[in-house]
Parts: structure tokens; sequence; C-alpha cells
């Protein structure tokens, strides 16, 4: 007999009470999958943060508004971007998500509840809990939702994980046509955290989810946690909203008092000259001439509307003007 087509099944069981602070997970998950199923060596187990902020008691009294402000306030955390009352924070965990992760959905009115405070951690815990007493080798995901850049709608994510590949890396392979690929990287912990979703709902009180199918990405080990996905600061193309790396960059050069500590990290490491050069052609066209003099790179000013544009130009990309001449300002990489 040939081998069943692959696939992915997903369970979500209902039964689950509200989690408490102090609450056992585990206990919480066997319990609703008792006599229905059984876990298994390689299933995947998905819990939603909220329940494991409840039961870690990561629930903040006073609302919604406070809560964020804590997390803002947080070491590391900084506002990205922000539309009137809507706050994009890139949070203390590394995620850029809205309101910095805070939710006040499905938690007792005139609360909010904060993210885990170490949702790897989290899981870790649970993995080993669930192993000790089912003796089943599983991976576990912890999920939350998040927006997407350029697309409307929502989608789960995992945001910690634990006895589990949470990528494949396919660089290096050849397609079924022979070109090569280069950055395909699908971040598998994601996609099963979607799946999971789409089971357990966002109002039917389904906490958890068991995944079953992609036991070759459960490992025996802790791994490398969701963690590992977070772009670091800097590495990521879109570190500031549109209008906020404006304001951020000339509140810099200015030496502003409201510049974001991360201002400047956030926009990435300093261009090389090559590209400075068009970064400046694209940017002011004319009114500047970059040339190669003795002492370095620089730029003649032609039009003296550019000279203040050049310096915001150059702080968002890592540059400084360092020395003025009559027109001919020397160019060097921020310290």
């Amino acid at each position: 007999m040939s081998d069943p087509l692959p696939g992915l099944a997903v369970w979500a069981p209902d039964g689950v009470a509200e989690v408490r602070a102090g609450d056992d997970l585990a206990d919480l998950l066997l319990a609703a999958l008792e006599g229905a199923l059984t876990l298994a060596d390689g299933d995947v187990v998905a819990v939603t943060s909220k329940v494991v902020s409840k039961a870690e008691g990561q629930v903040r009294h006073g609302g919604r508004d406070a809560a964020v402000a804590e997390e803002v306030a947080a070491p590391g955390a900084r506002v990205v971007a922000r539309r009137g009352g809507t706050r994009i924070v890139r949070n203390r965990l590394g995620l850029t998500m809205a309101a910095a992760g805070v939710d006040a959905s499905n938690t007792e009115a005139g609360t909010a509840l904060l993210l885990p405070a170490d949702p790897d951690a989290s899981a870790e815990r649970l993995r080993a809990a669930l192993v000790a007493r089912t003796g089943a080798r599983v991976g576990v995901l912890v999920t939350d939702t998040m927006g997407r850049a350029w697309r409307d709608g929502q989608t789960d994510v995992a945001i910690g994980a634990a006895g589990l590949r949470v990528s494949e890396s396919f660089a290096g392979r050849e397609d079924a046509h022979g070109n090569p690929l280069v950055v395909t990287l699908p971040a598998v912990a994601d996609e099963l955290a979607g799946a999971a979703e789409l089971a357990q709902g966002k109002l039917a009180a389904r906490p958890f989810a068991v995944l079953r199918g992609r036991a070759d990405l459960v490992l025996d080990e802790p791994g490398p946690g969701a963690r590992s996905l977070v772009r670091p600061e800097g590495a990521d193309l879109f570190g500031w909203g549109a209008r906020e790396a404006v304001v951020q960059a000339v509140a810099v050069l200015l030496g502003s008092p409201d510049a974001d500590p991360g201002a400047l990290p956030a926009f990435g490491a300093p261009l090389d000259a090559e590209e400075l050069r068009e970064v400046l052609s694209r940017a002011c066209g004319d009114a500047v001439t970059v040339d190669d003099g003795p002492d370095g790179l620089g730029v003649a000013v032609a039009d003296p509307r550019a000279r203040p544009l050049l310096d915001v130009v150059l702080a968002a990309h890592g540059w400084a003007a360092v020395t003025d001449g009559d027109r001919r300002l020397r160019l060097e990489p921020r310290a």
C-alpha cells in the first residue's frame, strides 16, 4: 500500500474554563482532550498568548491605555508609527504590533492583558509539563494576532515556541526548473499558528489547538524559539512609519528631546559611499554635487535651500556633514 496523502489535521477542544492566575495550562489542555484525543509523538500544541498571560498574572487593571503606556515605557520599546489613537509599537520582545500587543478583548471589563514576559520560556514550561505527563514528544507554540503591512486583516503568528523548528531554510537548493533558491525561508511556526487559529476561532473559548502532520518539525530539545524569527533592530527595511521617519531624522539632527533613543539604529546601518551617492542624487538632484576630495567624500551645495534638507537625508542614512567650507561639505558615517 502506498503512503497516505500528506496532510495536516487540527483539533481545538471545547470546554476550557476561564483561565486565572496560577492555573496549570497542561492540566487544562489534557482535561479538555480527555476521551477525545491523546497527544502523540510529533504533535504540535498551540496555545493563545491570552491564556498564557492570564495564567502568568500579566493582567493589568485600569484599562488598555494605561497598559499600553506601561509597555511603551519598557526598555527597548518604541513607537514605530501612529495615526490618531492607533500606535504601532516595537515592544520589549522586539515584536512590532498594534498597541504593543496589549489586548483588552476576552478579559474582564476594565482590565487589559500584557504579552507573556518571555513567550519562549512559557512555551518550554508547557512543553516540559506535557512531555512529563504524557510521554509524548511534542512541540509547543504560543500564538498571538498581528496585522500585516500592505494588507488588511490580521492573522495569528508564533510569538513563543519550544521543541520546534520555527523555520525551514531552502537556501542553496534548486527548484524543479533548476533555479537556485537564495533566501527562501518559510516561517513554519507562523504557518502552524495560522492553521491553529482557524480551528480555535476568536470567540469560541478554544484557546488550545493540537496540530498533527508535521512531526518532522518537532525537536527533542527546546530549539531556537520564536524569538529567532524577530529581525534585529535596524535589519528591517521599515524601522519607522513613513511620517515618523521624517520626524525622527529631523529630531536627531536638531537634538530634540523628543528624538527616540533608538532612532538612528532603527534606520539601519549607514549606507556605503556608492549608495549614498545615489540617495543624494535622488533626493537633491542638481542642488548638490557629490565628489571625492583629498579628505574623502563630500558634496558641494549649489542651492542654499538644499542645505538643511541635506542634513535630514544624511541623518536618516547614517551620515553627517562634519566640516563646512565655502560650498563644500565633507561627509562621514555617524559614529
